[in-house]
């Protein structure tokens, strides 16, 4: 098991650019994730109107969190479901374990679920001795390696087919090939036996439907449809955000999250869950729970400008497009909520002391935002998080009246004529100091004085020209037929 953590991310992030079989398997993962989602967002005329609905939808349900949980909680349990209430990640997991524990179950099937992820439940079912498989490809792929995802949608996206071959030679004891039918056969063939055999079926929730009580999962693989219907027992975890009020407003989801993700039209499954069989020869579970968690979505939620976070749907399009991420992946970010929309919920998920590096994880070029298909303004959430990190670091009290004053000083100068004319005109004086071939950089004679000399660390600083354009223009351009 991979064991990066949030408070490393700098490191992390520098030992995966040197990865260079990584760096290579997300430029064509990402590449190709990204150029499917602008084929199938053109495919609709609509698509910014969709955008805007989904985002009005949200915004509705957010504002009313309370009021929709209890619509979805009174119609669900008319129909046989039983709720669960979990304040945190431990309370989720002990009651999983408890309902298995009265039930004497001893396996679990697991289909794709990040909010399990998130609660880190397969430790805990292991820990209680039970028999825990992942179902999706991808996920059943990193349960053999003991790492964790490393994408919302595509939790093995940095594996090349050679790692894959040379991980179920050694996991599954087939002989060494790399014929991608075979292994996806292989695959399905364990996987057959332990739908067959599983006591219970634990999934996520895409969306809750305060309407009608039901739960929607989508998928592409079948996976998901045999771990909800085959065990006797389905549980399902549901993060507090995932209601929405009506049946009508599925439509728009469905639309915007697999043409978002993968670039579908439609995923190849959508399975709608309402309640238990009513007859012991129909198909489906006797006893279907729904494990609600919180786990810091409520204090997101009381803060206007950090409630959007909840309007995520984890179609993982902001991973696609972030240039952080193409470069160094999913596992740097020591969370499995990785890129742009992990730097925003992490923190506000595990705490800002923790995961304070995050939010600074990004350039700010506003990419997530574009291609968010509810609208997200995830720059807006990055600079909020930094404000509050800033905040609330010890001494920056000092450090904040500095920063004050320098603006103050910086504002009267670049609003005065005179006094910018003569802040140049110094500048060029001076600036003979620490120009060397023409740049000004982070060498030791090169260096300007803090705190500007941060921002030379990493980078070349161009020097004042010689001559400036007021100069110039009196100079040499005025009166000659450009003005």
């Amino acid at each position: 098991m991979n064991h990066l953590t949030t408070e490393t991310f700098d490191q992390n992030a520098k030992a995966a650019l040197t990865d260079v079989q990584l760096r290579g398997a997300l430029r064509n993962a990402t590449s190709l994730f990204g150029e499917r989602r602008r084929e199938a967002a053109a495919g609709l005329v609509n698509w910014e109107d969709l955008r805007s609905h989904a985002r009005a939808i949200k915004d509705e349900t957010l504002s009313h969190l309370d009021k929709y949980l209890e619509q979805f909680v009174t119609n669900a349990e008319a129909r046989g479901v039983q709720f669960h209430w979990a304040e945190n990640a431990a309370d989720a997991n002990a009651i999983i374990c408890g309902i298995m524990s009265k039930r004497g179950a001893r396996t679990v099937v697991k289909s794709k679920s990040m909010t399990t992820e998130e609660t880190h439940l397969n430790d805990a079912l292991e820990d209680a001795g039970l028999q825990v498989v992942e179902t999706d490809l991808g996920e059943y792929i990193i349960q053999l390696a003991h790492e964790t995802p490393s994408h919302i949608i595509a939790p093995a996206i940095h594996k090349s087919k050679k790692q894959i071959a040379q991980l179920f030679t050694e996991e599954l004891g087939i002989a060494p090939t790399d014929d991608i039918a075979v292994l996806t056969r292989t695959a399905r063939n364990t996987l057959r036996d332990r739908f067959a055999a599983a006591d219970v079926g634990i999934s996520g929730v895409n969306f809750g439907i305060a309407e009608t009580g039901t739960i929607l999962i989508v998928e592409n693989e079948g996976n998901i449809r045999l771990t909800t219907s085959l065990p006797r027992i389905h549980i399902a975890v549901m993060g507090i955000e995932k209601v929405i009020p009506r049946f009508a407003d599925v439509d728009v989801f469905l639309k915007l999250l697999p043409r978002s993700g993968t670039g579908q039209r439609l995923t190849a499954y959508q399975s709608f869950i309402t309640g238990v069989k009513k007859n012991p020869g129909d198909e489906g579970p006797e006893e279907v729970h729904v494990v609600l968690l919180d786990n810091g979505r409520s204090r997101m939620l009381a803060h206007p400008t950090t409630r959007q976070s909840l309007a995520c749907i984890r179609c993982g399009a902001c991973l696609n497009a972030c240039p952080v991420y193409q470069q160094i992946g999913g596992h740097a970010y020591g969370s499995v909520y990785p890129g742009p929309i992990g730097a925003v919920i992490t923190p506000q998920l595990i705490g800002l002391e923790k995961a304070a590096q995050l939010p600074y994880a990004s350039s700010l070029c506003g990419a997530c935002r574009e291609v968010c298909p509810v609208k997200i303004d995830i720059p807006q959430l990055l600079l909020h998080l930094r404000a509050e990190i800033t905040e609330h670091t010890p001494g920056n009290a000092k450090k904040s009246m500095g920063e004050r004053l320098t603006f103050k000083v910086w504002a009267r100068i670049m609003t005065s004529p005179s006094l910018y004319n003569l802040s140049t005109r110094l500048g060029r004086m001076f600036q003979g100091l620490f120009v060397r071939e023409g740049k000004i950089g982070d060498k030791p004679t090169t260096r300007i004085f803090p705190p500007l000399a941060a921002w030379t660390a990493a980078r070349d600083l161009r020097p004042l020209d010689a001559t400036s354009f007021r100069d110039r223009w009196r100079n040499e351009l005025k009166g000659d037929g450009n003005d």
